[in-house]
């Protein structure tokens, strides 16, 4: 029989750091399941929601969106996932299923859209609700720990990967929870990856340097080759034209993060060519069946920095300041 009670960390407001409470575990309602967490990513953009960068979050909330854990009880009308399944919950928590956006394939973009960790309660606590028709079955050959990070490091990922298209040489900007796994996926499909770090940052190219990457350099340094696509990882507004300098003409440059530093003016010579400027918005239960294929089929060596749930706050600060070398996952002991 599940607790009556869990531990939690909760953001009460912009600029506090979490608060460990004790909170009634939740109940699953209508749709809903109930899961016993095992282990929940932590994001960036759990970052900007501390930092009070995300507009209109539920307050207080749990943050944590990369949530794995098992099924412990199911709401009314719940069929499937069974009792006893393991699971991952990711960002995208309900949609309305009824907008053009909905209908055309493009659930990301609804407009009564809602994320977990931001609008509904997300994976920093021992226990968490989540609508049953948006989760995710897991790859097997992948652990709690080391699945955590597929559910938005591996999904945003690889949204940002598939609007790169054909591209033959692909540049990473940011080299840490995202880009180390989409760099292990275009590596096996024959790509040429190239990894650009915040200067200095000689543990994240030394990562991307394992991983097998073609050159890793900081990215105010030059790469050896022309970029067809560049996917910006990295909150920084600054490597928007950055990245334009280095891309082919009909190339491609993707924004991947939910937020960003304000982008700088440049000169329209930057963008001439026929070079794209374009963003990712979220994600689609669509993508993470298709990225939970392709990680079951594509050994994926998931870098992570394991902190109990409790030390959250420490793990947001080691992301902050770029310390974290793959991804922070929070484990419950559960």
């Amino acid at each position: 029989m599940a607790a009556a009670t869990m531990q939690a960390m909760v953001c009460e407001g912009p600029g506090r750091p979490l608060t460990l409470v004790t909170l009634p575990r939740p109940e699953p309602g209508p749709s809903q399941v109930l899961l016993r967490v095992h282990a929940c990513g932590v994001c960036r953009t759990d970052l900007h929601l501390v930092d009070g960068e995300l507009p209109d979050p539920k307050r207080p909330v749990i943050p944590g969106h990369e949530i794995v854990g098992t099924v412990v009880a199911r709401g009314a009308g719940v069929a499937a996932p069974a009792l006893g399944s393991r699971v991952g919950v990711p960002w995208l928590a309900h949609t309305c299923g009824r907008c053009d956006y909905c209908g055309s394939g493009r659930e990301n973009l609804c407009g009564e859209a809602r994320f977990t960790g931001y609008q509904r309660d997300g994976g920093y606590a021992e226990y968490a609700v989540a609508e049953a028709a948006y989760v995710l079955p897991l790859p097997e050959r992948y652990d709690d720990i080391h699945a955590a990070p597929l559910l938005c490091a591996g999904l945003i990922g690889y949204r940002a990967y598939a609007l790169a298209g054909s591209a033959r040489n692909l540049g990473l900007y940011g080299f840490g929870a995202a880009a180390h796994l989409i760099a292990q996926i275009a590596l096996a499909q024959g790509r040429r990856v190239f990894a650009y770090t915040r200067p200095g940052d000689d543990a994240a190219q030394a990562l991307a340097r394992e991983l097998g990457v073609h050159w890793a350099g900081a990215s105010d340094q030059e790469a050896p080759a022309r970029l067809d696509a560049a996917l910006i990882f990295a909150p920084v507004g600054a490597l928007v034209p950055a990245a334009l300098a280095a891309t082919a003409k009909g190339g491609v440059v993707v924004c991947a993060g939910i937020h960003m530093s304000d982008i700088p003016a440049f000169p329209y010579r930057l963008l001439w060519g026929e070079r794209v400027v374009r963003s990712v918005a979220n994600l689609t239960r669509g993508d993470g069946e298709a990225f939970m294929a392709l990680a079951g089929a594509i050994p994926l060596t998931a870098h992570v920095e394991p902190f109990p749930l409790a030390e959250a706050n420490v793990a947001l600060a080691r992301l902050r300041c770029g310390a974290v070398s793959g991804a922070a996952v929070l484990t419950t002991g559960g």
